[in-house]
């Protein structure tokens, strides 16, 4: 008995380049590590600069363009803004690549 073929599935352009903008967010290690940090709290520029050891304005450069993609939310309190990861299958598909690195 020979097994069906399984059907043939193609991603629409859009969806494809919609797929590749957001793993070219994890392309550059200043934002992984800005990333990892926003997996479990919420951080202000300041804090995320000390964290990931580049400057507040390196900070903000990478998080308007997270902000872009959708990846991470602001949220402003008085003067501080707080950046914050909302969608969890963003949490989930990050920690699924550390965890992949890290252990095999």
């Amino acid at each position: 008995m020979s097994e069906k073929p399984l059907p043939v599935t193609v991603l629409d352009e859009h969806t494809a380049a919609h797929v590749a903008e957001l793993f070219r967010a994890f392309s550059d290690t200043s934002r992984v590590r800005i990333l990892f940090a926003l997996t479990t709290q919420e951080l202000n520029v300041n804090v995320l600069a000390e964290m990931v050891g580049i400057s507040e304005s390196a900070v903000s450069h990478h998080l308007r363009g997270l902000r872009q993609m959708k990846l991470v939310v602001a949220r402003r309190e008085g003067k501080e803004v707080f950046y914050h990861i909302e969608d969890n299958h963003i949490i989930s598909l990050f920690g699924e690549g550390v965890k992949h690195v890290r252990y095999g």
